[in-house]
């Protein structure tokens, strides 16, 4: 068995949705105005840490874990689903650094202890959300923002380093 306690990895978090154009049409209602929903957010990634693993040996072949993206907004005011947010196990003890910076994003050191590395983007606004005294029916939805992208280095403590005798 391979012993690995350093690995550099690319996180990259779902892109928010975007929001929809529509406009209400119903047969009694003339004049039904906006209902374009906004889209979902996009998720994040989570380092969490795990008892049972002991090595960094999984690092080694992935290299890159991403979360999902958020649906578009849908009409009859209805939101986009929210992407799903991506849980990564890691050994306890990893120590968890921005690749690019250097600067210290967290130390995992109990079981089931969370990071989030890489922020999920946050839904647009569908027309709907828009509407405004001035515009009595909008024309326009904003798009969703984009996920963070981020290359971390993990790097597991060792609880007994091993000293020549």
């Amino acid at each position: 068995m391979q012993f690995i306690d350093q690995a550099e990895v690319n996180v990259i978090a779902g892109d928010g949705g975007d929001g929809m154009v529509a406009f209400r049409r119903e047969k009694y209602v003339p004049a039904g105005g906006p209902a374009g929903g906004n889209g979902g957010d996009g998720g994040s990634v989570y380092l969490v840490a795990d008892q049972d693993l002991q090595t960094l040996l999984d690092f080694k072949y992935a290299h890159q874990f991403k979360a999902e993206k958020g649906d578009r907004g849908g009409n009859k005011n209805r939101t986009g689903a929210s992407g799903c947010d991506r849980r990564v196990a890691v050994p306890c003890g990893t120590v968890v650094y921005d690749a690019n910076t250097g600067d210290l994003l967290g130390d995992l050191v109990t079981h089931d202890q969370a990071l989030r590395v890489a922020q999920g983007g946050k839904g647009g606004l569908g027309n709907k959300a828009v509407l405004s005294n001035r515009n009595r029916a909008p024309e326009r939805a904003l798009p969703g923002l984009p996920g963070e992208q981020r290359r971390i280095r993990l790097e597991l403590k060792l609880l007994a380093e091993v000293c020549i005798i």
